[in-house]
């Protein structure tokens, strides 16, 4: 029993908007799905931090949801930038229980155990002060998350979609939480092609960070423990 995490995934198999026409992104799904195949067995876990489906509303994302229930695993997902099917957890736990996709559970203002681990994350968001009001929303999403993973007594792992550092920029809000709950350990996405040149790969401030989004790990899910 193994747990991985990938981000960024960008399903389109209910709209028409393929990710095939970026470089690099050519013949995605087959490449994702052979190596997810491969990597992945039944019995292991897999975060997947943002940006899952292009889908505009829930019943858009259908097609998504189904393809990545078949998808070996268990299937934990957060909020990314780009996934406006998400209204409520409520809500996207209905619809998933509707269609039958019971391997995929939501990640948002709570914590999942996994082994010695506990799996926490929000969204986040970036070092943007003229949207401070959404910056302290995702401030209180990560509190809650990691509020709810100190009740399993385990090591806390957190899971963003944006970077709290980037090139030279680091999200103060964000790291300051990230270091009073003691946090070691990172994995975010958002940042494609050219872009990760500049994102951290490694340790910055006693945290160890890693890029995981889907292009940056060749469409292959990575192994944390």
């Amino acid at each position: 029993m193994s747990l991985y995490t990938i981000a960024d995934l960008h399903l389109s198999l209910g709209v028409d908007k393929p990710m095939d026409v970026f470089p690099g992104w050519e013949n995605y799904l087959e490449r994702l799905t052979e190596n997810w195949q491969k990597t992945v067995k039944p019995e292991d876990t897999v975060v997947i931090a943002g940006d899952i489906s292009w889908g505009l509303v829930m019943e858009e994302s259908r097609a998504d949801f189904e393809y990545l229930h078949k998808l070996n695993g268990t299937k934990i997902i957060l909020k990314g930038n780009h996934d406006y099917w998400f209204t409520t957890k409520t809500k996207v736990e209905k619809a998933l229980s509707d269609w039958g996709c019971h391997s995929i559970r939501i990640l948002f203002n709570n914590a999942y155990e996994y082994g010695d681990y506990a799996l926490c994350g929000t969204r986040g968001w970036m070092n943007d002060q003229n949207d401070k009001k959404i910056l302290l929303r995702e401030c209180g999403r990560l509190r809650l998350s990691l509020d709810a993973g100190k009740k399993l007594q385990k090591e806390p792992i957190v899971f963003l979609h944006y970077p709290p550092v980037y090139g030279n920029g680091e999200c103060y809000e964000i790291l300051e939480i990230l270091h009073e709950y003691g946090i070691k350990q990172v994995y975010y996405g958002h940042i494609h092609g050219y872009s990760s040149g500049y994102a951290i790969n490694g340790e910055r401030i006693g945290i160890d960070f890693r890029l995981v989004s889907c292009d940056y790990l060749q469409f292959c899910p990575k192994k944390i423990v």
